[in-house]
This record gives structure tokens, sequence and C-alpha cells, in this order.
């Protein structure tokens, strides 16, 4: 059952909100890694696609515990489409998506460069962002309650009054990092590797979260002096 309260002039109301923004590092980066093949077989093309898709697989494994989640996603392989309905294929078209996210910002340069070596591989990303237990998250709220109380205390001794009792809170308002709604913002890359002699290891700088929190309070307070 919920209790109904109602301003009086002896127990009059305040409600304010409370905004916090926090500019935090990253805790993950996530990247794409695409695998292709082309042929005038199926199954060749299906076994090359299949070869390559290893290969990446096994490069991510490689790195242990510094790469999180590699994640087999869109597959597909099918003829080209070609002019004449007449015609028969001739040519056929493999891809395979796979995604990896590495907490170890330390390897990701290198990582990127030799995923790209690859053969007919390409990689893109990075896309930044922060798991969804990130202290950030607590701290930003926190911050946002503090204002609130803050504001309400301000608002109250404008009118030489004093905050009694909290009546409600509520959480009205909360962002994610930008990084966290599929990626805007992000560095960009692709690669198609065909075996360079000599890898460069990419120098990639972590893109900075913004965290936000909104909070509306409501207080009663006691009679001002008007």
């Amino acid at each position: 059952m919920t209790t109904a309260y109602h301003p009086t002039p002896d127990t009059p109301h305040l409600t304010v909100r409370g905004q916090a923004h926090l500019e935090v590092d990253p805790d993950i980066a996530r990247i794409g890694v695409t695998v292709h093949a082309r042929g005038a077989d199926r199954a060749v093309t299906l076994a090359d696609l299949t070869r390559r898709n290893g290969q990446v697989l096994e490069l991510l494994k490689s790195y242990g515990d510094a790469v999180e989640k590699p994640e087999t996603g869109r597959f597909s392989i099918g003829p080209e489409p070609r002019r004449g309905r007449a015609e028969r294929p001739t040519v056929y078209r493999g891809q395979v998506r796979v995604t990896a996210e590495l907490a170890d910002f330390t390897t990701l340069g290198e990582l990127t460069a030799r995923l790209s070596d690859l053969e007919q591989t390409s990689v893109d990303g990075p896309w930044w962002a922060l798991r969804h237990d990130a202290p950030a998250y607590a701290e930003a709220r926190r911050l946002a309650v503090t204002e609130a109380v803050r504001r309400a205390r301000a608002y109250a001794g404008a009118l030489g009054s004093s905050l009694a009792a909290l009546l409600e809170l509520s959480d009205t308002e909360s962002s994610p990092p930008s990084a966290l709604r599929h990626v805007s913002g992000g560095v960009h890359m692709a690669f198609a590797g065909e075996g360079a002699e000599e890898l460069p290891s990419l120098d990639l700088e972590p893109q900075r979260q913004t965290v936000t929190a909104e909070v509306t309070a409501r207080f009663t307070i006691t009679p001002p002096a008007l």
C-alpha cells in the first residue's frame, strides 16, 4: 500500500534533481574480425573459409586471458550474383565474422596487426567500453544523490528553512558510455592482410568514457521564514 504525502503550510515539500558526469578510462576494447574466401568451387571455398577462420581463432586463443569472449557471429557462403537467369554460378563467396574483447590494452596493437596480416582477413575497431559492474556507475549515482541533497539544502536555506525528511528518491535518467551504445565515435581500422614481412605495432589510445546519472529527490522542509 502506497502512502500519500501531501504538502501543507506546516510541512512544505521541496523537489530537486541531482546530476553527475564522470570521464573515466575504459575497461575493455572490442574488435571485429572478418574472414573472406572466394573461389569457383563451393567445397573448396568453404574449406578455405574454415581454414582461415581456424587461424583467426587460434591466434586469438594464443593470447590467453588477455583476450576475452572470442565468439563466432555471422557466417555466409553462396554464389555471387550474376546477370542472366540462365547462367550457372561460377564464383562462390564466403565470410565469417569473429568478435573478441580485450582487457589488456598493451597487447591490442600487436594483436590487431597480426590479425590483419592473416590471409584474406579484415579487422575493425576497437570499440571501447566499460564493464556492466564498473565502479564508475556506482560513483556517478552517489555523486548525483550528493548533488541533489546539496541543492535541496541551498534552496531550503534561501527560504530560511532546513530539510526535515526525505520523501522520495528516484533514478530519473542514467546513461551508459557512448561506446556501449554499439560504438559511436571509436577508432576505426580496416586491413586486408597479405603477409607483410614486418608488422607495425599499432599505438591505439583508449577513448575516455562518459558516465552520467540523474536522480530526483523530494523532501519535506521546515516552515520557511517568509
